[in-house]
């Protein structure tokens, strides 16, 4: 299928980040990971990246998942910092033609990811350990189970264990915060869509699946007669799992999945990094020195400037 076939859709995203002090920071190391990934699936047009105060030194490369990270340092004293980056994307829409039962057997994934000496390298096999954020737990292997049999394809067993989580577990925003481990998540049945992402990640890892934490934005104000995702007003987070054989141009063998909304990302999902969990891909981290108290404001605002094929869902839900 030609990209011309394909529909897509435009985003802007404006995400800001300001801290606020209770006195001054002396000097400040920071690393941001910001910038929306630019592929086959989705094309970045335009972004820019402002942080006040200037900055002394800043630079951006690549890290080793492919993402885009700054690096920036404030060497003057600050009682406020404020990063701001805005974005223009057109986001296609990968799974189109998404079949389930097509692609690799749970068996033939786990196999081919297996270690074998002197075996060519998989490089979707750095996403298939334990992480910091998602450690391996037997609770989520028995829970996975049901649904990732050896014989089944691999995307219909990862899309019916994301519908298992969207109905067993409780969207709930400020009952959990980014130190919270996903075997609490697990106990308490409910959680926001990071801990989605790690539980689901857990899930399939522990059953020798290769997957990745995605993070981006969502837009969450649809247009009129379209009903809204459920997210985080400042980022949202899904996942990918490595399915060889789906046979998508556009995808590269990545299934995302957004279990949070029970869905297949189509258009409205806007991708800026992966990593094995939120640690790898975290908006905004540093070291500062000084600075006491500090309080935190996030605002993200994503809008849509166009789409093409108005019929495209939001995101396509699998029965």
């Amino acid at each position: 299928m030609s990209e011309r076939e394909v529909a897509w859709a435009r985003l802007s995203v404006e995400h800001e980040t300001h801290y606020s002090y209770s006195w001054a920071v002396e000097q400040a190391q920071h690393i941001a990971c910001l910038r929306p990934l630019s592929d086959e699936g989705q094309a970045l047009l335009r972004f820019d990246m402002s942080v006040q105060p200037p900055p002394a030194q800043h630079n951006t490369r690549r890290d080793t998942h492919g993402n885009s990270s700054a690096y920036f340092s404030i060497h003057a004293a600050h009682a406020d910092l404020n990063v701001r980056a805005r974005s223009e994307v057109k986001v296609l829409h990968r799974y189109t033609d998404l079949d389930p039962s097509r692609g690799a057997t749970c068996a033939e994934v786990r196999d081919r990811l297996a270690y074998r000496a002197h075996a060519p390298y998989e490089a979707a096999s750095e996403y298939l350990y334990p992480s910091p954020f998602v450690p391996r737990h037997a609770e989520l292997a028995a829970y996975a189970a049901e649904s990732l049999q050896d014989d089944r394809p691999l995307a219909e067993a990862a899309i019916e264990l994301m519908q298992r989580i969207h109905r067993d577990f409780k969207y709930a925003p400020a009952s959990t915060d980014i130190s919270t481990p996903i075997s609490e998540v697990f106990a308490k049945r409910k959680g926001v869509c990071q801990d989605f992402a790690h539980l689901m990640l857990g899930c399939l890892r522990a059953w020798g699946v290769a997957a990745r934490y995605v993070s981006g934005y969502l837009l969450t104000q649809p247009p009129p007669g379209q009903a809204p995702l459920v997210g985080a007003d400042a980022s949202h987070a899904w996942l990918s799992v490595w399915i060889p054989g789906l046979g998508l141009p556009h995808a590269q063998d990545w299934l995302d999945l957004d279990p949070t909304n029970d869905c297949v990302p189509a258009l409205h999902h806007v991708r800026v990094a992966h990593g094995r969990d939120f640690g790898d891909v975290t908006p905004l981290r540093g070291v500062i020195r000084g600075g006491g108290q500090h309080t935190l404001l996030v605002r993200v605002t994503t809008r849509l400037l166009e789409e093409h094929e108005t019929r495209a869902a939001k995101c396509t839900t699998m029965v």
